[in-house]
C-alpha cells in the first residue's frame, strides 16, 4: 500500500516526460508471441522475400541469408554494385541457403531505439528517474571522477558505448526493479553478470551490459555473429529476418539466462513489456537512424599537415571491448615510447569542421552537423586527449585547427596516441566496412585481429604498429 502511495504522489506531479503509466485505459496491448515457430526448408537458391532494414549492406545479408553478394546483387540488379547502405524499406528477394535452428521472429525493440541516437534527444534520465519511487532515484556513486546519481550514471553509460538511456533503464527495472523497486537488490552483480573482480556494483554492472550489447548489435549489423551458446549449451542462430537491436538483446540475455527463462525474456512477456510499460511502444522513426547509400563527409587525417605520424592501431572497438571495430590510433613522432609530453607542433587535428559537444577525461566530440549534440548526423569521437590544450565545450573548430594533445588520459593505454572513431546519428561506424574509414584517401581495413590492420591509398599500404615500426608511419598532406 505505501508502494501505491508513494508511487501515485510521485506521478501526480510528473515533468513533461512523465513515464508511461500504468492504466488499463491507456496501456497499450501486449502482442503475444511465441518466438520459436520454424521457417520452412528452403530449396538451395530459392529465392525469399526480404524487406531492407535500417543499417543493411549487401555483405552483411549474405552472411546472415547463407549465401553470396554476388547472388544478391544478380537477384536485385536495381542495386549499385557500390553501395554501401540499402535504403530501408526496399524490398529485395535474396537467394536463401536454408540452415536448422533459425530463432525467434519476434522484434523486441527497433535498432532506433536501441542507440543513444535522434530518438534519446527528447529523453531526460534524471526526470524520469525522480518520479518514480525504486532504488535508483536515491541511489549514488563515485563514477567517472565525481559523484554521480543513478540517472547520472545510466547517462554516463549511455553516453559512452552510445546505448539508448531508455533501454539501459528497462534492463535495471526487469532485472533489478530499479524504477519500482524499494528496496536495492542485496547483491553486487545488479544485472546478474558474477564477476567480483571487474563488474562488481551498478556501474560496472551496466558497463558489462552495454559491451555486451553492442557485440551482439554490431556482430549482426556486420553479419559475423550469425550464432551463439546459450548457457545452457543450446545454439542460438539469429532469425535471418531479424534486426541488430533485438539480436543485440538476445546475445545480451543468452549470457546468463537459458531455457524457457531466456525463451521468455526475448518474447512479448519479456523486455519488450517493460519497455512499453515504462516508455510506449519503440516505433520506427519517420527519418531511418541508417539512411541508404550514406557517405561519409570528407576526412583530413587526423594530425597536421606534412608531419609524420605512426599508425598504432588498426581497426578495433570504437569504446569497451570487442564489436564494433570502429576505432584506429595514431601516435605522434617522439623518441620515447611509453607515456610521454608531446611537443606544442604535434597537435591533434580536426578531421574536419565541427562542434565541440563534449569533453569529459581524455574524450572530446567532434559534431560536423554544428547543432551541438553528438546524437545527430556525424560525430567524431577523440580518445586519450590531454587535459591541458583542450578545447572549450561549444568551441567551432576548422578542419586542421587543434582539437588537443595526445596523451595516455581516459581509458587505458600503455603509450600516448589519440584514438578516433565515427559515429552517425549515434550508431559507431565500422571503420572496415562498405562505409570504410577515409581519411584523405587513405583507407582502413582489418587484419586477422583487433589492433592488426592496414591503411592503403593508391597501391601504398601501410601496416599498424604498435612500436612505430617503419612501415608503419604515414604522412599527412603529401
Amino acid at each position: 500500500m505505501l508502494h501505491l502511495i508513494l508511487f501515485l504522489l510521485l506521478t501526480s506531479c510528473a515533468p513533461s516526460n512523465a513515464p508511461y503509466q500504468f492504466t488499463a485505459t491507456n496501456t497499450p496491448p501486449i502482442p503475444t508471441s511465441t518466438p520459436y515457430i520454424s521457417r520452412p526448408v528452403y530449396a538451395p537458391g530459392e529465392l525469399v522475400a526480404y524487406t531492407a532494414q535500417t543499417g543493411d549492406t549487401v555483405p552483411a545479408l549474405a552472411s546472415r541469408f547463407n549465401t553470396s553478394e554476388a547472388e544478391i546483387l544478380e537477384a536485385n540488379p536495381i542495386i549499385p554494385q557500390d553501395v554501401s547502405t540499402l535504403p530501408p524499406g526496399m524490398p529485395m528477394e535474396i537467394p536463401i541457403y536454408y540452415l536448422p535452428l533459425w530463432g525467434s521472429r519476434f522484434q523486441i525493440l527497433p535498432d532506433s531505439a536501441f542507440v543513444n541516437g535522434p530518438s534519446a534527444i527528447d529523453f531526460d534520465s534524471q526526470s524520469f528517474v525522480d518520479v518514480y519511487p525504486g532504488w535508483l532515484r536515491n541511489y549514488s556513486d563515485y563514477v567517472g571522477g565525481k559523484k554521480r546519481s543513478g540517472a547520472e550514471i545510466v547517462d554516463y553509460v549511455a553516453y559512452n558505448f552510445s546505448i539508448s538511456p531508455r533501454l539501459l533503464l528497462a534492463l535495471l527495472e526487469y532485472q533489478a526493479g530499479a524504477l519500482t523497486e524499494l528496496e536495492e537488490p542485496d547483491t553486487a552483480f545488479t544485472l546478474g553478470y558474477e564477476d567480483p573482480v571487474l563488474h562488481s556494483g551498478m556501474y560496472l554492472q551496466l558497463i558489462w551490459a552495454a559491451n555486451v550489447l553492442n557485440n551482439g548489435y554490431y556482430g549482426w549489423r556486420r553479419g559475423t555473429l550469425l550464432e551463439f551458446e546459450r548457457t545452457d549449451g543450446y545454439l542460438e542462430r539469429p532469425d535471418p529476418w531479424q534486426n541488430a537491436a533485438t539480436v543485440g538483446i538476445q546475445y545480451y540475455f543468452s549470457r546468463a539466462q537459458a531455457g524457457t527463462t531466456y525463451e521468455k525474456t526475448i518474447g512479448a512477456e519479456g523486455l519488450f513489456e517493460t519497455y512499453t510499460k515504462l516508455f510506449g511502444t519503440a516505433s520506427v522513426e519517420a527519418d531511418p537512424l541508417i539512411p541508404g547509400s550514406l557517405k561519409q563527409p570528407e576526412f583530413l587525417l587526423p594530425f597536421p599537415r606534412e608531419q609524420t605520424w605512426t599508425y598504432t592501431g588498426g581497426p578495433h572497438t570504437g569504446w569497451g571491448k570487442g564489436a564494433p571495430f570502429a576505432g584506429v590510433d595514431f601516435a605522434p613522432p617522439s623518441q620515447h615510447s611509453g607515456c610521454f609530453t608531446t611537443k606544442p607542433e604535434n597537435y591533434a587535428a580536426a578531421m574536419a569542421t565541427g562542434m565541440v559537444t563534449r569533453v569529459d577525461q581524455g574524450v572530446v566530440i567532434l559534431d560536423l552537423d554544428l547543432d551541438g549534440d553528438e546524437r545527430t548526423g556525424w560525430s567524431i569521437l577523440y580518445l586519450h586527449i590531454g587535459t591541458s590544450g583542450r578545447p572549450q565545450l561549444g568551441s567551432i573548430l576548422n578542419a586542421g585547427e587543434s582539437i588537443g594533445y595526445p596523451s595516455c588520459e581516459g581509458g587505458t593505454t600503455t603509450g600516448t596516441h589519440i584514438h578516433i572513431a565515427r559515429k552517425y546519428n549515434g550508431e559507431w561506424i565500422m571503420a572496415d566496412s562498405p562505409l570504410p574509414f577515409n581519411m584523405e584517401g587513405w583507407i582502413t581495413h582489418d587484419g586477422s585481429e583487433a589492433y592488426a590492420g592496414t591503411l592503403s591509398q593508391n597501391g601504398v599500404v601501410v601496416r599498424a604498429s604498435t612500436v612505430s615500426e617503419n612501415f608503419s608511419r604515414i604522412s599527412s598532406g603529401q
